[in-house]
């Protein structure tokens, strides 16, 4: 490790130390001799490395002589670039209006350069001396002059990843696993496991990839979900990728128990396929709680298993499970030869044949050895190279720290540059998943990125080119999940975290590991995953490691909605002891404001505050000349940014996504030329930002929101921007909201038509608060072939829309707030071919496009003011909406019915269609279900003339044959009669009824016979004459949200809650005479973890009642205007307490039930 990074940095020096502007400062300081001592110094040691590199694989000694030599690198990149540092601050202070210019010209030039001199010249005869004893060592290593061999380096990358479909030597397991996961083998359970157990590097996780892609096209299973296991076992996290895999969107759950109640409720009756990858548990205990949600699911459910363990598997049953072994050497040779030539054999290659099988043989058959080194061999076409890498030593070394030998072949292979940009993902837990883009800045942020020479590619561009070298080597992987995420396989971690040896920790869970500290003062790069809460002990022992040069918080992406707590002593007494940092995130940290301290780390190039709580940067942020990212994405209570931003020259990327609050461009932004990120653009007007500021940055690129474009009164200022010539992927033009004479229809045209961007790279495009009535001809050219999604939202002056329907790779259409759209013409479709050849789902549609719909599984309409009817006949709707599964329609104030014709109310025919949403139509009169829906909701349909939701007299609105449905909300139905049966609905798992005034009958009585039932809520209906008198309900009862009925819920008699009913809801309302919740108390069963009061107007105390809740973790108060009091004797033990709406307990107030935690 220790001569790749010397051997990268090297270059580096004597760039610096070449250039003009260096020599200039070195000068000034009066070290400009000592500098060249240096310089003489490094050209010795630097002829010594390629022998050192070949020798410290065998030779300890050297690789010690390397590690000094690395140490020593560090210093001296540090002391340069204190030194670059000074120079850019003199420039910046000598120009013409800086403020401090004018004070400096008052103070001596001999008082200002003696201290800093004096300093610097004592650290450069320091390590120079050093140097020389390193050389002087020479001898006794046996270390001599030699030239370094060339690495070819030729990119090849059309041939770097080969298609799963054709995966050398897994045929036959293929077939066999396929049919245990079609078959219906008997099983004591809804599910069972198919296990893949096999060593590492094996091609488990490949071979468990190919047989859910072969599942994806097929309905055989109705839920699929792939959860990365690894090391830790956590069931909360698990369970909640998988209830976000099935649909369960973003919902936040404050236990464990809520979320499996939850995830069996998406699950219940539905076949899945679950794959869990990489698991290594051996915890019967935690499985059983784990597989608990799965026993819902419907038989012939499975569950694939990869594993490198048998013990688990041994537990459950399977004592002879898949195991998947090496390759033979028939399918070893095809696989190498498949990723060194392209072909299977090496018929064409006679000459490499005998080394080729001889490294094939060392490979002992493991896929991941022949992949790694067949990709690195397919640039080497000359015999002698080959030759050299059979007979290489590392072979000989055997499986050294269990790192296999051809991975360390494959590694050694790589240029001095690659092998560090490798060695620094060792501080990427196993399993994480990375951008490239955040990674590459990262690159950058350290030093090990720079700008070509030869060929002027930029850093990102090389960091590019870089990142596709390891990927093509398959030291990087695709995420499995995630196309545009990457990961390293667990072989490859271990391989990275072998060679970055001591300069690199990594504080993940999963290592448990402590830093001391007589070692900490060695370490240069240390990450740490994030934890709910980090305490000062763990951190402690960097007061020690002054050198540290990176600070990064990582979290990982399937904890992504919880807030990690750092304590503020973290921050105020060890990360202030860093003054040599280049890397420093705090990332999705709970922190409220950023430290002053931070304006004096001027070696930083990468300052990451996304998704925290801060308000403001402190001006001081615009000292750090050095910065390059600059990253406050998802700080959404940001209110302002330093006034002196022009002073960071060297600023490249600044990501400012997700600052709602943020309503200020920074001044002298546009005089920072080196920008190539400038994510969110505020047009402001008279005297303040111009978008005319933006034309200097000839860079910008990627993703950009332009906000106040009605702020410009002239296209030829938009124009200057000249976006036609910017590379970008994502681009956001928003005019304001306010529709007022002041908004010039054809200004507002012009300047979006001079607004169009290079064509080649736009993947989203979306279009806010247009005010022009039609469209430029570019919006729609099927010329942006690359362009997935277009948004066009509130261009309420647009009569016509633009011709969308031949762009190639549209995948998402979303039109919404077109309020003069009144008609769509087919001209919208386009003139050629199919249109929308590759749309997945539309969210809104009108019925002029309605015949387009076959495909169509998901309709969205929203805020369609115009229309009527969705379709004209019930013939229409069965011809093209055969595939159609969700329809939700929202604020279309004047839709009548759903068809035309009074008898086509869904009626029979939409028999594909199970989740059906009617929210705030206003206008419906009539409303039927079809018999296939699994999910019904009906909200704030005020004139709906039906009377009765199930069964009675007269037609109700929905037929009691619908043996699916599982979920049925209905909410403020004015004209709401009755419910008359419920027994029928043996799947219904969420039952909601709230704000339905006029409702009197609900069958109270057939609530035990919902024997799946977990979720009830029943609110607001003043008319309802139910009592539950006989205190009996649903056996699975979970969660009970109820109040505001006739009978106030004080006079209710004594109630049997099933044992699972963990989380309740009392209700109170103007009849309910509540002032001591003791009144209350026989309502409240031990088993609760959950509780909430709402709206029980005159409660006065609530200190008594719950006591005997020992259970409960979460408790909220809500709109209990004349509450005094709390438990105070449950406080201790809750996790989590809501006040709202209640003056008289301000002190404890949360506003918006924000939880917080009690410790």
């Amino acid at each position: 490790m220790a001569e790749i990074v010397v051997s990268a940095f090297f270059s580096v020096f004597f760039e610096k130390l070449a250039s003009e502007a260096f020599k200039k400062i070195a000068r000034a300081k009066g070290i400009d001799s000592q500098l060249s001592k240096l310089k003489r110094s490094l050209i010795q040691i630097k002829a010594l490395l390629n022998d050192a590199s070949q020798k410290e694989i065998s030779d300890e000694a050297v690789k010690e002589w390397l590690n000094g030599l690395q140490h020593l690198a560090y210093d001296i990149d540090d002391l340069l670039d204190d030194l670059a540092t000074e120079g850019m601050h003199r420039e910046l202070t000598e120009e013409p209006g800086a403020t401090t210019s004018m004070v400096r010209k008052l103070i001596p030039t001999c008082c200002t350069n003696f201290s800093l001199s004096s300093r610097m010249g004592s650290k450069l005869d320091a390590i120079t001396t050093k140097l020389q004893e390193l050389v002087e060592e020479k001898e006794n290593l046996g270390l001599s002059v030699k030239d370094e061999s060339p690495k070819h380096m030729n990119r090849r990358l059309e041939t770097s990843l080969v298609d799963a479909s054709r995966i050398i030597g897994r045929e036959g397991e293929k077939d066999v696993l396929l049919h245990k996961l079609l078959g219906d083998e008997a099983c004591d359970k809804n599910f069972s496991i198919v296990p893949i157990v096999g060593m590492g590097g094996v091609g488990k996780t490949t071979l468990a990839r190919l047989l859910y892609d072969e599942m994806q096209g097929k309905a055989h299973f109705e839920l699929k979900a792939w959860v990365c296991v690894s090391d830790e076992f956590d069931i909360f996290n698990i369970s909640k990728v998988i209830f976000q895999s099935i649909g369960g969107g973003n919902k936040e759950f404050k236990d464990l128990n809520l979320l499996q109640v939850a995830l069996k409720e998406k699950i219940s009756k539905k076949r899945f396929l679950l794959v869990l990858d990489d698991v290594w548990s051996e915890s019967y205990t935690d499985w059983e709680l784990l597989e608990r949600p799965f026993l819902a699911g419907a038989p012939g459910s499975k569950i694939i298993m990869t594993t490198r363990k048998l013990s688990l598997l041994t537990q459950l049953g399977y004592n002879q499970p898949y195991s998947l072994s090496v390759l033979s050497h028939e399918n070893a040779v095809s696989l190498f030869c498949q990723h060194a030539f392209g072909e299977n054999n090496f018929d064409s290659h006679p000459t490499l044949k005998p080394h080729g099988e001889g490294i094939v043989k060392k490979c002992d058959g493991l896929p991941l050895a022949l992949i790694a080194l067949g990709r690195l061999l397919r640039t080497k076409t000359d015999e002698e190279e080959w030759k050299e890498l059979l007979n290489s030593e590392i072979w000989s070394l055997g499986k050294r720290d269990e790192i296999t030998p051809a991975l360390r072949l494959s590694y050694h292979d790589l240029s001095a540059n690659l092998k560090l940009l490798f060695a620094y993902c060792s501080l990427f837990p196993k399993d994480y998943m990375f951008d490239m883009e955040e990674l590459i800045l990262l690159w950058m942020a350290e030093g090990f990125l720079h700008q070509s020479s030869t060929t002027g590619k930029s850093m990102e561009r090389m960091g590019v080119e870089c990142f596709e070298d390891l990927l093509s080597r398959s030291f990087f992987q695709e995420a499995p999940n995630d196309k545009s995420l990457f990961v390293m396989h667990d072989l490859m971690n271990d391989l990275a975290m072998s060679v970055a040896g001591e300069f690199f920790s990594r504080l993940d869970i999963e290592m448990k590991k402590e830093i001391g500290k007589a070692d900490s003062g060695k370490y240069r790069h240390m990450s740490f995953v994030c934890e709910e809460y980090m305490i000062y002990t763990k951190f402690e022992a960097l007061k020690g490691a002054n050198s540290l040069r990176t600070f990064l918080a990582l979290s990982s992406e399937q904890k992504w909605w919880q807030e990690f707590h750092l304590s503020n002593k973290i921050l105020t007494d060890l990360v202030r002891e860093l003054p040599l940092l280049r890397v420093l995130s705090f990332s999705r940290l709970s922190i409220n404001e950023v430290p002053e301290f931070i304006g004096g780390l001027k070696h930083l190039r990468y300052l990451n505050f996304s998704r925290t709580k801060i308000t403001h940067l402190p001006d001081n942020v615009c000292d750090l000349y050095n910065l390059q990212t600059l990253i406050i994405f998802g700080c959404h209570r940001l209110e302002k940014l330093p006034n002196s931003f022009k002073k960071l020259k060297n600023l490249r990327h600044f990501d400012m996504r997700g600052t709602p609050l943020l309503k200020k461009m920074p001044l002298g932004i546009g005089e920072l030329k080196s920008l190539r990120t400038l994510s969110k653009i505020i047009i402001e007007g008279e005297n303040g930002f111009s978008i005319t500021e933006l034309k200097d940055l000839k860079d910008l690129q990627g993703k950009i929101s332009f906000k106040g474009l009605d702020k410009v009164q002239n296209a030829m200022h938009a124009q200057e921007v000249n976006l036609s010539h910017r590379r970008l992927s994502e681009l956001v033009v928003e005019w304001s909201g306010v529709f007022d004479n002041s908004r010039k229809e054809t200004v507002e045209l012009e300047v979006l038509n001079v607004m169009k961007p290079h064509n080649d790279n736009l993947k989203r495009l979306k279009i806010v608060s247009y005010g022009g009535t039609e469209f430029p001809s570019w919006v729609g050219d099927p010329s942006f072939h690359r362009l997935a999604k277009v948004t066009l939202n509130g261009c309420k002056r647009c009569t016509s829309l633009p011709l969308l329907g031949q762009l190639p790779s549209l995948k998402q259409l979303v039109i919404e707030g077109m309020d003069e759209v009144k008609v769509v013409a087919l001209e919208f479709l386009g003139t050629n071919g199919l249109p929308f050849p590759s749309l997945e789902n539309y969210e809104r549609v009108w019925r002029g496009v309605i015949e387009y719909l076959g495909a169509v599984e998901e309709v969205r309409i929203t805020g369609c003011n115009e229309i009527r009817y969705l379709w004209e006949s019930e013939a229409e709707a069965s011809k093209v909406l055969v595939n159609l599964r969700t329809l939700h329609v929202w604020d279309c104030s004047n839709l009548v019915r759903l068809g035309e014709k009074e008898e086509d109310n869904c009626g029979s025919y939409l028999t594909s269609l199970t989740s059906l949403e009617v929210w705030h139509s206003n206008s419906l009169e009539h409303f039927r279900c079809p018999n296939s829906l699994k999910s019904l909701t009906i909200a704030h349909c005020n004139i709906l003339l039906e009377k009765e939701l199930i069964g009675g007299r007269e037609k109700p609105l929905i037929n009691s044959n619908i043996p699916k449905l599982e979920s049925l909300r209905i909410s403020d139905w004015p004209n709401l009669k009755s419910i008359t049966e419920l027994s029928s609905f043996n799947h219904l798992l969420k039952l909601e009824i709230s704000d339905c005034p006029n409702m009197e009958s609900f069958p109270d009585h057939e609530l035990p016979k919902l024997n799946v039932l977990t979720h009830l809520a029943i609110v607001r209906c003043l008319s309802m004459d139910a009592s539950f008198s006989r205190g009996l309900w649903p056996p699975k009862l979970c969660f009970l949200l109820i109040g505001g009925l006739k009978k106030p819920i004080s006079m209710w008699g004594p109630q049997t809650f099933p044992t699972s009913l963990v989380e309740l809801g009392l209700t109170g309302g103007q009849s309910e005479d509540v002032s001591n919740f003791s009144q209350l108390s026989h309502l409240l069963p031990s088993s609760l973890t959950s509780f909430g009061i709402i709206e029980f107007e005159k409660l006065e105390s609530v200190s008594k009642g719950l006591q005997h809740l020992t259970s409960l973790q979460h408790l909220s108060i809500i709109d209990c205007p004349k509450a005094m009091d709390l438990p105070e004797m449950l406080l201790p033990s809750l996790l989590s307490l809501g006040i709202e709406g209640c003056p008289n307990l301000k002190e404890r107030i949360i506003t918006n039930l924000i939880r917080r935690p009690l410790n």
